[in-house]
């Protein structure tokens, strides 16, 4: 008697800068890898710039989104519904009502309401299984500014920052200016809530400041500005698993622009579509064994503090005459889940994805232990006997 296969929903799309991105992610490696290893059943669900939620089984290929009219095919499908009744269940609405109960789902929405922890939430709720990182660590990480202040906490470096919001900038510029000042120039102005490095300016004077400040709130409503690191050498670090950790290799991006751009993640030297942008880095970093010792030690402690599971990816940046190592940011989507990476740690993109499942599950399970009801009488007591007029 052969085992049914678990059903994985893969929900990619979303209202984002990062809305093209979060396809390529959901094709390559997840659906690829789960079509290919014949263990599950495949839902793609894409969610349209709109918010509209779509899926069919064409969606499963990433020649249905390059097609410049899909718009239009969508325009002519039914959009489908969601039940949430202790798991979740996506519906297909008419006269043949279609349900088909999902075992786990697999997100691949970066940026705005899904890499944020508003899927994450919402799947919560739905009480099932979900990969990656959970709500409160997405929701952390994906505020570039609360990511700092949690891991300076921990003893973690980070370099000199300020951070002020939309109102406080448009209430007050000249006050916000000062505080920048006490930083040394060249500066990063970065909104705070997004990834794949849009929005970001790099200045040099403080006649730079308000433009860069003005091209980050088109994106947030909440502004981190940094000092740069001089001399810099830049690498990042992914990292797998829920208590028990692995690490991928560490990084180091070969760009020669004055920062790592979303051109440098996705596209440049990256002509054939294989995701985030393999081309650009030097795998494993050619560093010093003690700045390793050090970007692995970092790295652990900051996906730890965070609350991450599943999947991560952590930022450094190393000032290279100084030696001195800095925690940047924290990614928890990577792109593509930088499987390029993990490759080179031996790991195929199947076993990836596949790892990745397992480890939802058993952190899913996990959680089934915890109590979250309580009994309480308040309703039968209150207001005591008075009588209601």
């Amino acid at each position: 008697m052969s085992i049914p296969k678990k059903t994985v929903a893969v929900i990619f799309g979303g209202k984002s800068a990062e809305h093209d991105v979060s396809i390529i992610t959901a094709h390559i490696p997840i659906i690829e890898s789960l079509l290919v290893s014949g263990q599950f059943e495949v839902m793609p669900v894409y969610i349209a710039k709109d918010g509209s939620w779509y899926s069919e089984p064409s969606m499963n290929s990433l020649s249905y989104f390059k097609d410049p009219s899909y718009a239009e095919r969508l325009a002519r499908q039914k959009k489908i519904g969601l039940l949430f009744d202790n798991g979740l269940k996506l519906i297909w609405p008419g006269l043949r009502l279609r349900v088909q109960p999902i075992d786990i789902v697999f997100p691949a929405m970066h940026g705005t309401f899904g890499e944020d922890g508003s899927l994450m939430g919402l799947l919560r709720m739905a009480n099932v299984p979900y990969v990656g990182c959970d709500l409160f660590s997405c929701a952390v990480a994906m505020d570039k500014v609360l990511t700092k202040q949690v891991v300076s906490a921990e003893g973690v470096p980070i370099v000199p920052y300020v951070w002020f919001t939309k109102f406080h900038w448009q209430e007050d510029k000249k006050r916000c200016a000062q505080a920048v000042e006490s930083l040394s120039y060249p500066l990063f102005v970065k909104p705070v809530h997004l990834g794949s490095s849009i929005g970001i300016s790099k200045i040099k004077t403080p006649k730079e400041l308000e433009n860069a400040v003005e091209v980050a709130f088109h994106y947030d409503n909440k502004v981190l500005v940094e000092q740069a690191v001089e001399n810099l050498i830049e690498v990042t670090l992914p990292i797998m698993g829920n208590d028990i950790l692995q690490f991928g290799q560490i990084e180091r991006p070969m760009n020669k622009s004055d920062f790592f751009d979303f051109n440098d993640k996705y596209i440049s030297g990256n002509q054939k579509g294989s995701g985030a942008n393999s081309q650009y880095s030097e795998i494993p970093a050619n560093i010093e064994e003690r700045l390793k010792e050090q970007v692995v030690a970092f790295g652990k402690k900051t996906y730890t503090a965070l609350g991450c599971s599943g999947i991560a990816r952590i930022d450094f940046l190393i000032e290279g005459v100084q030696k001195k190592v800095y925690v940047n940011e924290v990614n928890t989507l990577p792109g593509s889940l930088y499987h390029h990476n993990w490759k080179k740690s031996g790991v195929s993109g199947l076993a990836l994805v596949t790892k990745l499942i397992d480890l939802a599950f058993e952190r899913f399970s996990a959680e089934q232990t915890a109590t979250f009801a309580f009994p309480s009488d308040i309703l039968r007591t209150i207001g005591g006997n008075k009588t209601q007029k």
